[in-house]
C-alpha cells in the first residue's frame, strides 16, 4: 500500500540514497516519493503463497523469486512489487532490477487504481516482462496480463487454474488463496464442509 509522502520533486539518485537509510520503504513515481504502509493479514498470506509456490517451482532453474524488498526500475520510477521473478539479470544492481519476467501485485482498495493504471503502463514498457498478475485480497479473483496476448487480460476464480507461460507453471486459484479469509473463501469452505458431510452420511 502506498501513501503520498512528499510533494516536491526528488531525483532518482537522492531517492536511492534515502532508501538505504530509511526505516520504511518508499516508491518513486514521477519524481514524488510515496511511503509504503503496512499490509493486511490476507495480503501477507497471498504474497507468501505465491512466492512459495513459484519459488519451489523455480528451485533448480536460473530464475529467482523475490518478494517485497527488491525494487523495480521502470523508466524514472521505482516500485516495490509484492512478488516478482527475475530470470536474466546477473549484472544488475543489488537493490533494484529492470529485467523482471513476472510481476505480481496484491490489490487493496487503496492501491487498486495505481496497480491497474500507472504500474501497468510502466511495467508493460519493460522489455523483459512477460506476465503481470493482479490478485484481489478482499474477494477471490486473479487477473493475468500477458505480453503474448498483446497485454489483454484473463480473469480466474475459485475452481480455475492459471498458467504462467514464461516459467511453465500451472497453479490453481484455490492454492493461491489457501488460508486467506474473505467472504468468497468463507463460502467456499462452508460448501466443502457441507459436501464432506453429505459424503459421510451416504
Amino acid at each position: 500500500m502506498a501513501l503520498k509522502q512528499s510533494q516536491h520533486y526528488i531525483s532518482a539518485t537522492d531517492y536511492l540514497a534515502g532508501e538505504m537509510i530509511s526505516d520504511i520503504k518508499h516508491e518513486l513515481i514521477d519524481g514524488e516519493v510515496y511511503a509504503m504502509a503496512g499490509a493486511s493479514r490476507n495480503h501477507n498470506l497471498l504474497v507468501s503463497n505465491i512466492a512459495r509456490i513459484v519459488g519451489n517451482h523455480l528451485q533448480d532453474s536460473p530464475c529467482a523469486t523475490f518478494s517485497s524488498d527488491l525494487k523495480i526500475k521502470a523508466a524514472a520510477n521505482f516500485f516495490y512489487p509484492d512478488v516478482m521473478v527475475v530470470c536474466a539479470d546477473e549484472n544488475g544492481d543489488e537493490y533494484y532490477t529492470e529485467k523482471p519476467s513476472i510481476i505480481v501485485e496484491v490489490l487493496s482498495k487503496a492501491t487498486r487504481r495505481l496497480d491497474k493504471t500507472v504500474k501497468l503502463n510502466a511495467y508493460k514498457a519493460l522489455p523483459s516482462l512477460q506476465e503481470y498478475v493482479l490478485i484481489e485480497q478482499d474477494h477471490v479473483e486473479v487477473e493475468v496480463f500477458k505480453r503474448s496476448a498483446n497485454w489483454s487480460s484473463a480473469h480466474y476464480f475459485l475452481g480455475d487454474s492459471l498458467t504462467l507461460e514464461s516459467i511453465d507453471l500451472t497453479v490453481t486459484v484455490n492454492d493461491l488463496y489457501q488460508r486467506v479469509n474473505n467472504e468468497d473463501m468463507q463460502e467456499f469452505l462452508q460448501q466443502q464442509q457441507v459436501q464432506a458431510s453429505d459424503v459421510e452420511q451416504r
